[in-house]
């Protein structure tokens, strides 16, 4: 296992070093890949005084102050939606469960949103409050859906999904609600809905970080719970696992991970739902495996995506969300589809 970890992991991070050196190159203004190398490393302290600037300032600040915080905000953003999603499929062992199936993402752009609408950003715990609040609304939203799905006291993983399809439709009526109601900062709220990397500056990584970085480390330790949840809630318990704790512990770290990257990029459907299965297709169903690569799988999306949306349409910019959304509604599909085929 650890051989099969070593080699798709060194995969993987290659493919992230590309996608970056692509997404700080490309855009409006086209920097040269070699020139980006350059600039880099010339601002790292132990390789940058061998190396002579032969470049436009206005390409190292393009660079290093505009694109790189993108950039990395975009690799920590789809870290963190690939990681709890893959999580949210192997607690629930549902192939469809993701943050924004689940209606986790809406409920906390409910939290979000009203932060935005009435300007309380700041107003409880600094730069943290945003994240914290879209947590707890996250974390409610979460506790409804999984009571919707029990019948007699157990839950019923075929209604997941469904209860998180009501809860989403529950909970976006209310941000419509705000958005109504808003004056002011309609566009603030709305270009949040839609989700974006635009204009977010260092500080929304370092507002990320530290919920991704102990969101990740629990998560990575129940790979093998996750592996034995595949044979049954039953099963599980039978060879060691602790059902209800590893479940709730899971939940609880995978929606507070979701729930950061939305207060800092907005909402971005479909990540956690279509990473984790493509990677599945190529490495197989082992969690241990599967949880690690979806992080450096979900990263190397939402920065091509990211991408698309900076390119497509230039200089207009379209929101993240929506370039996710157009690739992620069909793949949903056609999940939905060929889950149906294997239940008749």
């Amino acid at each position: 296992m650890k051989r099969r970890l070593l080699l798709w992991g060194g995969c993987g991070l290659a493919l992230l070093l590309i996608s970056m050196t692509a997404a700080l190159a490309l855009g409006s203004v086209k920097v040269p890949f070699v020139q980006v190398w350059k600039i880099m490393l010339y601002h790292m302290p132990w390789v940058g005084g061998s190396i002579v600037p032969d470049w436009a300032v206005a390409s190292e600040q393009i660079i290093w102050k505009v694109r790189l915080p993108r950039v990395v905000l975009g690799s920590l953003v789809g870290a963190a939606l690939a990681l709890a999603g893959a999580s949210f499929q192997g607690v629930l062992r549902n192939p469809l469960a993701d943050p924004y199936t689940l209606g986790v993402s809406t409920g906390a752009s409910v939290g979000a949103s009203f932060l935005i609408l009435f300007g309380l950003h700041y107003a409880l715990f600094g730069q943290w409050t945003v994240p914290v609040v879209a947590f707890v609304t996250g974390s409610l939203s979460l506790l409804a859906v999984l009571s919707l799905a029990k019948t007699n006291g157990k839950m019923q993983i075929e209604t997941v999904v469904l209860a998180g399809v009501v809860m989403h439709a529950f909970l976006g009526a209310f941000v419509s609600l705000m958005v109504s109601m808003s004056k002011t900062v309609i566009n603030e709220i709305v270009f949040w809905l839609m989700g974006s990397l635009a204009l977010r500056g260092w500080a929304y990584s370092w507002v990320l970080l530290p919920y991704l970085a102990v969101g990740a480390v629990l998560l990575l330790s129940f790979g093998r719970a996750m592996n034995l949840f595949s044979l049954g809630e039953r099963q599980a318990a039978h060879l060691g696992v602790n059902v209800e704790r590893t479940k709730m512990l899971v939940l609880i770290a995978a929606t507070l991970i979701t729930a950061a990257a939305v207060s800092v990029s907005g909402v971005v459907a479909f990540v956690g739902l279509i990473v984790p299965h493509l990677l599945r297709m190529l490495i197989g169903p082992d969690y241990r495996l599967l949880l690690p690569l979806s992080m450096l799988g979900g990263a190397v999306y939402v920065l091509w995506a990211d991408l698309l949306a900076r390119t497509l349409l230039s200089p207009t910019e379209i929101p993240l969300g929506v370039v996710t959304a157009f690739l992620g509604a069909p793949f949903f599909a056609y999940l939905l589809k060929r889950r149906k085929k294997k239940l008749q």
